[in-house]
């Protein structure tokens, strides 16, 4: 959630500030990949936002259906909540996605449409056994991959240019499995060209600019069920060994499979349509993050170091709100009442670090959004400190 926030850095923009071969612009480079979503195939830090997000929901399910049972809830009871929590999540995601478009912006792609589609069908999961959760898995990721491999690849000659993608784009496939899985091109695509349009709109749905689609919440419910099986071996797995090593292990096979499905032409690892290799490589290096975090945490008992992002963590639904209707507010009111002091900060520090005069407002970018940063930070502080915790 913190990284989430911390888009408003605009940290990205530094390779423009620093834009030569020496140390800082290399370091420079390696922030602005790391902050920004890569084109199509592959995985920056950026990238393992929304599946850590979804991971956490699935090990989340686990201790809150453990706690809402030891307090009496039925089972019917439990599903209500869930099938309710769906629709709002549905519903705020859009909202959300409609500020400052002159109607409803009807679309299903952002995170919390994503989780609040399958969200239900989760919790009916959650009372299975493991092993049909992992049947439930196989169906899932196979069935999508076939799903895209049955779909007629792009003709010869496809017109790629008219649903917003550059002739000359690097990332296009042109034979092989891949083919299917070009970009606007594919199943997904097609769905969403017919979907999308039983919608008020503006104008005609013909693609998403950045490759997003609907049906990616099909295997982002195999995110969250991977999160379901991480959430039963931390609860229920008492041998600390086992725990932490059959995370690890888990974790590093999952991403060899990834990665190996990928290299061999199968599925490519692509985040914007969440193919299931996708799914398995995130899904393998949230294991290995939760893995790390536990040990640290839970066996070696050092969690000082976490109050900063707990504070954050506590109100994600919060967070996830100001980042997307305040950002703009703050940094006009910056502007509008220090607009001075962040120009002449941007100036002197422009200077001491050698950076392109040139790019001075994009410096200036990024100490606004430091601003903001720091406010909304404030924000999320005081309603932690007033135990106030805002859940769906």
């Amino acid at each position: 959630m913190f990284l989430m926030l911390a888009e408003v850095l605009h940290l990205y923009k530094l390779r423009d500030v620093f834009d030569r071969d020496d140390t800082a612009g290399k370091i420079a480079e390696w922030i602005r990949f790391h902050t920004t979503h890569v084109e199509w195939v592959g995985c920056s830090l950026h990238d393992m936002i929304q599946p850590s997000f979804t991971f956490l929901v699935g090990v989340s399910l686990v201790f809150s259906v453990a706690a809402r049972s030891s307090r009496g809830q039925t089972k019917g009871q439990m599903l209500v909540h869930a099938l309710g929590r769906s629709v709002i999540l549905v519903l705020l995601g859009i909202f959300l996605r409609s500020l400052g478009k002159p109607q409803t912006n009807f679309t299903f792609d952002d995170t919390l449409t994503q989780i609040g589609l399958g969200y239900w069908f989760l919790y009916l999961v959650s009372g299975w056994s493991t092993r049909a959760v992992v049947v439930v898995l196989l169906v899932v990721l196979g069935g999508y991959w076939g799903a895209f491999i049955a779909y007629p690849k792009p003709p010869e000659g496809f017109d790629y240019a008219a649903v917003g993608v550059p002739s000359e784009w690097g990332a296009h496939w042109s034979e092989g499995l891949l083919v299917h899985f070009n970009k606007n091109s594919n199943l997904a695509w097609a769905f969403d060209r017919w979907w999308m349009n039983l919608f008020p709109r503006t104008s005609e749905f013909s693609h998403s600019a950045g490759g997003y689609s609907t049906l990616s919440f099909v295997p982002t419910l195999g995110t969250m069920l991977l999160g379901l099986l991480a959430g039963r071996l931390l609860k229920n797995v008492d041998d600390r060994r086992k725990r932490l090593g059959g995370m690890v292990l888990v974790g590093v096979v999952f991403m060899v499979l990834g990665y190996g499905l990928d290299w061999l032409g199968i599925c490519p690892v692509v985040k914007r349509i969440w193919t299931s290799s996708w799914v398995l490589w995130s899904g393998g290096t949230c294991f290995l993050w939760l893995a790390a975090l536990s040990l640290l945490c839970d066996e070696w008992r050092f969690t000082s170091w976490g109050g900063f992002f707990r504070v954050v963590g506590a109100n994600s639904i919060v967070a996830y709100v100001l980042s997307w209707t305040l950002e703009g507010p703050v940094i006009d009111a910056f502007k509008r009442h220090f607009g001075f002091f962040f120009s002449a900060a941007a100036e002197r520090l422009s200077k001491s670090v050698s950076a392109d005069a040139s790019r001075m407002a994009d410096l200036e970018a990024v100490l606004l959004g430091l601003g903001v940063l720091g406010i909304f930070w404030l924000v999320l502080f005081w309603l932690y400190r007033q135990r106030i915790f805002v859940r769906i």
